[in-house]
């Protein structure tokens, strides 16, 4: 299945915690099996090595962990969560590991919850290591613009953190104000200023990862180059959890820019607008963020937010430049566009901030409708072609698209509805929105894309992940693996 795949629900990630239940020999309220028999013997081997641990039993009150943003409906079926553990420190996840290790039990890492391809799922046999109580700013180092941070900091925390600094933490995902650093290193997670500050990847210096034995790693380098050995550090992001658990990153920082200025472009149609973007290609202008809104992206924004975006055209490029000489980068910008047919237009703070809350946060599902959901990417040249391939798609199976995009880099957010007629029963969602998200991924691919730009494979996209992958890579996947984790007991059946 797609990611976001869900009837008719509500994508708003989940922040959560459950109340704390009693660990100890024989105190989980679960099933007798095998498996479950040997979670409550990590559950007292911890209560004794680690009593101050905090460790909730699988329970009801546990089922919240059991999903992520994207698997959120699941929740009305399930019985009981998984086991949770929440360590404080590196120390106490290598406890964990090693005890879940000794004992054959399988663990999910896990950070926000925020994630929309269910790669932090789990079930009532299983472990969950969340690091959302991981939270310290180690350390910031201005002279070598560098900050050293454990995997539970909120970017938006630690963006605020720096402030006094004059510096910035570059990623951007959309989710920025609850999504956490160690949830964006495990799917490399992109957002809107990827087109000129790059994803998390090229953020990330060095890592602290705790392996599946339970031993702890240090990879990468606090320098900015450094070439000793394989490039482990770009291996671990991304990895989805499936390598190890992150416990601390030297993430690299960047000066606050002298300037910032929100400019907006309004074209008639979604074809003249994603036409217009090789003009922004084409100029010596490069933007930070460049988003672009077709047409029923608009009409859903305005009608979830009482917002008076179609007044002003049928699609829209949101564009934010950045840095000296801002002035000359706007002038320049509007004539590219304006070339091109855009309505241009230099955004006050204030109408510039409310335009980028209706990016973030404005779209919205409408309870009679099923939807699915994608993050599908292709080379920027090629996102007209994308577009112009909706309505084929739309044809073929009876489904209406629509999509915002990471235009400077190519990344598109399809989403996919179908009207749930009267009488049917909404949580049967019905193949065609599966069939369809399959379409636009496979096109996606044959214009040199791929089937998720930012959102990672998770459990919900490994039929699509086949598309793209082919047999011999996936087999080297599979061994680099086994070799971290040849018991399988990292967050198994994800990513590939």
């Amino acid at each position: 299945m797609p990611t976001e795949l869900a009837a008719h629900a509500s994508s708003t990630p989940f922040a959560g915690s459950a109340p704390a239940a009693t660990a100890g020999p024989g105190s989980a309220p679960f099933a007798g099996s095998e498996t479950a028999g040997r979670l409550q013997c990590v559950i007292g081997d911890l209560a004794s090595e680690l009593p101050q641990l905090e460790l909730r039993v699988p329970s009801v009150e546990t089922r919240e962990y059991a999903v992520d943003a994207s698997t959120r409906t699941r929740l009305a079926n399930l019985d009981l969560g998984p086991a949770v553990a929440f360590p404080v420190s590196a120390e106490e996840v290598q406890a964990v590991v090693r005890a879940a290790a000794r004992h054959g039990v399988a663990v999910v890492p896990r950070g926000a919850g925020s994630g929309l391809a269910g790669g932090a799922t789990a079930d009532q046999e299983q472990l969950v290591v969340s690091t959302e109580r991981l939270n310290r700013i180690v350390e910031v180092s201005p002279l070598d613009e560098v900050a050293v941070v454990e995997p539970g900091v909120i970017n938006a925390d630690l963006n605020r953190h720096l402030e006094p600094y004059g510096l910035f933490y570059a990623p951007d995902p959309a989710s920025w104000d609850i999504s956490s650093i160690g949830g964006n290193i495990a799917t490399n997670a992109g957002g809107l200023r990827c087109a000129k500050y790059g994803v998390t990847r090229e953020s990330i210096l060095a890592l602290d990862v705790v392996l599946a034995d339970g031993s702890l790693v240090h990879v990468g380098h606090r320098s900015i180059k450094g070439v000793t050995g394989l490039d482990l550090v770009s291996l671990f992001v991304g990895s989805e959890g499936i390598l190890g658990i992150v416990v601390a990153a030297t993430v690299r920082l960047r000066p606050v820019p002298v300037a910032r200025r929100t400019v907006s472009a309004f074209f008639e149609s979604t074809a003249a607008g994603a036409d217009a973007l090789s003009a922004i290609t084409r100029s010596t202008v490069r933007p930070s963020v460049v988003e672009f809104f077709d047409s029923r992206t608009l009409e859903n924004i305005d009608k979830h937010s009482g917002s008076t975006l179609t007044a002003r055209g049928g699609a829209l490029l949101l564009i934010e430049l950045d840095g000296y000489g801002i002035d000359e980068q706007s002038a320049d910008l509007r004539a590219a566009l304006e070339a091109v047919g855009g309505l241009v237009t230099e955004e006050s703070v204030e109408d510039g901030e409310a335009l980028w809350e209706l990016r973030r946060s404005g779209r919205g599902f409408d309870p009679a409708e099923w939807f699915a959901g994608g993050d599908i990417a292709v080379p920027k040249s090629r996102i007209p072609e994308i577009f112009a391939h909706f309505p084929v798609v739309e044809e073929r199976f009876g489904v209406t698209i629509g999509a915002v995009a990471h235009a400077g880099d190519g990344n598109l957010h399809p989403v996919i509805t179908l009207r749930i007629p009267e009488g049917a029963d909404p949580a049967v969602v019905p193949p065609q929105l599966h069939d369809a998200a399959v379409a636009l991924a496979q096109f996606a691919l044959e214009l040199g894309g791929t089937v998720s730009g930012e959102h990672g494979i998770g459990s919900s996209k490994l039929d699509l992940a086949a598309l793209e992958l082919s047999g011999r890579n996936r087999e080297a996947q599979h061994a680099i693996k086994r070799a971290f984790d040849p018991a399988a007991l990292f967050n198994p059946g994800k990513a590939i």
